[in-house]
């Protein structure tokens, strides 16, 4: 046999039997597989980034809490600062309606006129709605029943109004303090 013929030979196993590229495989396999130490320091990494992940959430977390209860605290404080830009123009009005020194009384009169129209625009802009019961059956989450009265209007009815009541987007803001109209005596 030549040289390379005996090169290319199966070499033997301890065993006898011819040793196959299969089998050299399998023993190279456990060479690379890595090391106990090696995965250990693997899942500790592992473990350090999901650590640093978590604490970055639980900081973005608690950075959008804060943001929120700063939101918040905004909305309440600025709540009416529209209804208060429509109201410093009505005190403008009033101001230079008392500036006048020659004012006469119809003067005066149309100048109120012209305010209560601004007012009444500001309030209209803000959701700030009328309430006067006049002829309405008495509801006592609108009205405050100041007295009863005789009257010919069916029991339970609004018959005057003293003082009109006001409601902020349909929750009352003041009610209509009224005098109701008491059942006949039989």
């Amino acid at each position: 046999m030549s040289q390379e013929s005996l090169d290319q030979k199966p070499e033997n196993t301890p065993e006898g039997t011819p040793e196959t590229a299969a089998d050299k495989a399998g023993k190279a396999a456990p060479d690379t597989m890595p090391s106990t130490e090696e995965l250990l320091r693997k899942a500790e990494l592992d473990a350090q980034e999901h650590h640093d992940a978590w604490l970055r959430a639980k900081a973005e977390t608690e950075n959008v809490r804060k943001r929120a209860m700063l939101d918040v605290a905004n909305a309440h404080k600025y709540a009416v600062e529209n209804f208060a830009g429509e109201l410093v123009a009505v005190k403008d009005s009033l101001e230079a309606a008392l500036a006048v020194e020659s004012a006469t009384v119809e003067s005066m009169k149309s100048g109120v006129e012209l305010t209560l129209k601004q007012l009444s625009a500001a309030f209209e802009k803000s959701n700030i709605t009328e309430v006067n019961p006049v002829g309405e059956k008495f509801d006592p989450h609108r009205h405050q029943a100041i007295s009863m009265v005789a009257s010919d209007a069916a029991p339970n009815t609004v018959v005057q109004v003293l003082q009109k009541g006001y409601l902020l987007n349909d929750r009352v803001l003041r009610p209509a303090m009224v005098m109701v109209a008491k059942a006949a005596d039989a």
